[in-house]
């Protein structure tokens, strides 16, 4: 796990630039205070690494360059099979100086190119250079865990692990994209390979981009979800072969050379992992928790702390607090590059530093909702489903997934969900699936009481329906589940990993994410729509696989929060509600041109700055301010 950094050019000396490579790398330091490395190849690129040092620790510093000197990698992120591929490589004659899975990657990718990417599990971003030909290969991993940004001047194409390092480069400035402002205040995260930086990208997750000097020369998918549906096996064989699966990306995922913990916010994604982890590490596995003092809505810790003793897990718990929210969120907003998500950040970043202070590599159960189903909203969307076909006898998937009557017994767990209900009910009923889904996850509606009018005017509402039906409407995804699981796995998915990887990574933490393992997602979208998501049941599949490990208390639960941030109650009086105050309510704001004058005066007085408009607002400002935008 590290950061990169690097510029590659063609024909041009690139001496006046090694300053600018120091300065990059210092602003991803925190990424690998392990180690330090920089190459500089004349007139082609200068490539540089922080290393956090997890396997082969005395060995595998970067950028690693083949023996005769022709290949460089520079690589972040950790290859789980490579002691497979190392073995193969073996077979057929080469010869390896090190115990790393940098040294694999280089020379699988010397023998093979990008064909190489298909035969890797893991999580990674890298750029492989060749300077025979000053041509490079950057690619990164199919769920986009770890993070690779790109821009590019006249002469020079530049990329890093973070944008902030990007912004070190002398020809490129911070400044706001209009669509990407578009894209976030609608979905709360930009879309495919736009960020709020205009003119800088992000390599889209199960890509890789082949270059010649500066220039992109082609960019390609080398790993899609597969929904060709697998009609011939049962229920009984997709159980037993989940469970399976699971149990070996564990296996892999296992792979280290430091002390690893696992993540515990008791749902049920966390305790699969932890419980696997368990019973392959032993007894005394660190595990890290995180609760509020405020209130019984905010404290899960029983059900943490009922897992662990079930393992005979070591259990560590951390209790934020608002001055540490107060002081966090500035750095937490830096930290991430871009505001994404919601408050829910906070706690997870004071966790990633509790388990910081205990391993150096962590497991969580990041991916669990998109790739199994546990969104709230989908069971939403099957209501509708339900009362249509019910109601005008119709049924859109050729076979009813969820009757009205099977999906009863589900819906208790709305019962948190009055906002997206009401909006269920009030907008978009029983239009096509691609407007109904948008309808329910467009964060922009209810915003024009707020924003400037200057900025309403400016929305593309067409263009932005359009850029969301290009993810929605997969050729493949004939049902209404896997249209929404896999709308969120290439959109809400990799901005939930982004925050990840940037909380864990700013406490120089490696964070690894067992569900996500192509092997498993292509197994799962592979299913009979009805057997995964079967009368509505949440997860339905991934409880079945795995029901014998896990407490029923855990297993049927049914009111997990999802890490709640106590902002009302913090708002009633002390420093968070001084702070929202300030930054809300400074000149700076109210003179930006997103939210009204008047919006911003409300938003303390009338709505609270628990709701979801303020948090955009101040997350917004923050962003400004942190980045001179």
């Amino acid at each position: 796990m590290c950061g990169i950094a690097g510029i590659l050019t063609c024909d041009r000396p690139l001496d006046d630039r090694q300053a600018v490579l120091d300065t990059m790398l210092d602003r991803i330091a925190h990424r690998g205070p392990d180690g330090k490395g920089r190459l500089h190849i004349q007139t082609q690129a200068l490539f540089g690494h922080r290393r956090l040092a997890i396997i082969d620790i005395e060995h595998g510093q970067q950028p690693m360059c083949s023996p005769d000197q022709r290949y460089t990698l520079v690589f972040n992120g950790e290859i789980y099979n490579y002691l497979e591929l190392r073995q193969s490589l073996i077979q057929r004659g080469t010869h390896f100086e090190t115990f790393s899975d940098t040294e694999v990657l280089l020379q699988l990718l010397i023998k093979e190119g990008s064909n190489a990417l298909s035969q890797l599990n893991g999580m990674f971003a890298f750029v492989f250079h060749d300077r025979e030909k000053n041509t490079w290969i950057a690619a990164r991993d199919p769920f986009g865990i770890k993070p690779f940004y790109y821009s590019s001047t006249e002469r020079e194409w530049v990329f890093a692990s973070e944008i902030k390092a990007i912004l070190a480069h002398p020809g490129i400035n911070a400044q706001r994209s209009d669509e990407g402002l578009q894209q976030y205040l609608t979905f709360q995260f930009c879309l495919e390979e736009k960020t709020l930086f205009k003119g800088i990208y992000k390599l889209k997750p199960g890509f890789f981009l082949y270059g010649v000097g500066n220039k992109v020369r082609e960019e390609k998918c080398y790993w899609d979800t597969n929904y060709h549906i697998d009609q011939y096996h049962t229920e009984e064989y997709f159980v037993d072969r989940l469970r399976s699966l699971l149990e070996d990306s564990i296996r892999l995922q296992l792979r280290s050379d430091v002390a690893l913990g696992s993540y515990l916010s008791c749902g049920i994604d966390s305790s699969i992992v932890s419980t696997l982890a368990a019973q392959h590490l032993g007894e005394n596995v660190p595990m890290f928790h995180g609760r509020f003092a405020e209130g019984i809505e905010y404290d899960e810790s029983s059900y943490a702390k009922l897992v662990a003793k079930e393992v005979n897990g070591q259990y560590h718990e951390v209790v934020p607090t608002a001055d540490e929210f107060v002081s966090d969120l500035p750095r937490l907003i830096y930290a991430l590059d871009e505001p994404l998500a919601g408050p829910g950040l906070f706690p997870q970043y004071r966790v990633s530093k509790l388990a910081a202070e205990h391993v150096k590599v962590v497991l969580g159960g990041q991916g669990g909702d998109e790739i199994f189903g546990g969104y709230a909203r989908y069971l939403v969307g099957y209501l509708e489903q339900a009362l249509k076909g019910a109601i005008f006898e119709t049924n859109e998937e050729g076979k009813h997934l969820v009757t009205l009557e099977s999906i009863i017994p589900q819906l208790p767990m709305l019962k948190q969900y009055h906002p997206l209900l009401s909006q269920f009910l009030s907008r978009g009923l029983f239009e096509d699936m691609d407007a109904r889904y948008f309808h329910m996850i467009d964060r922009s509606q209810g915003l024009q009481g707020y924003l400037t009018p200057e900025l309403l005017s400016s929305f593309d509402r067409d263009e932005l329906f359009a850029t969301f039906q290009g993810v929605f409407n997969h050729p493949d995804t004939l049902s209404y589940i896997n249209k929404m699981t896999h709308f969120d796995q290439k959109t809400l998915l990799p901005a939930l990993l982004q925050v990840e990887d940037r909380v864990s990574m700013a406490v120089s933490l490696e964070s690894r994410v067992q569900l996500l393992d192509t092997r498993i997602v292509d197994l799962v979208t592979s299913m009979p729509p009805p057997l995964k998501f079967q009368g509505g049941r949440p997860k339905h599949i991934l409880k079945k696989a795995t029901h014998a490990l896990l407490s029923s208390r855990i297993m049927k639960r049914k009111d997990k929060m999802g890490f709640p941030v106590p902002l009302g109650e913090w708002m009633k009086m002390g420093p968070v509600r001084d702070y929202f105050g300030d930054i809300l309510l400074s000149q700076s704001s109210k003179e930006r041109g997103i939210y009204t004058r008047e919006a911003l005066e409300g938003m303390l007085s009338n709505q609270g700055v628990g709701g979801r408009i303020s948090w955009g607002a101040i997350s917004l400002e923050l962003w400004h301010r942190e980045f001179g935008v």
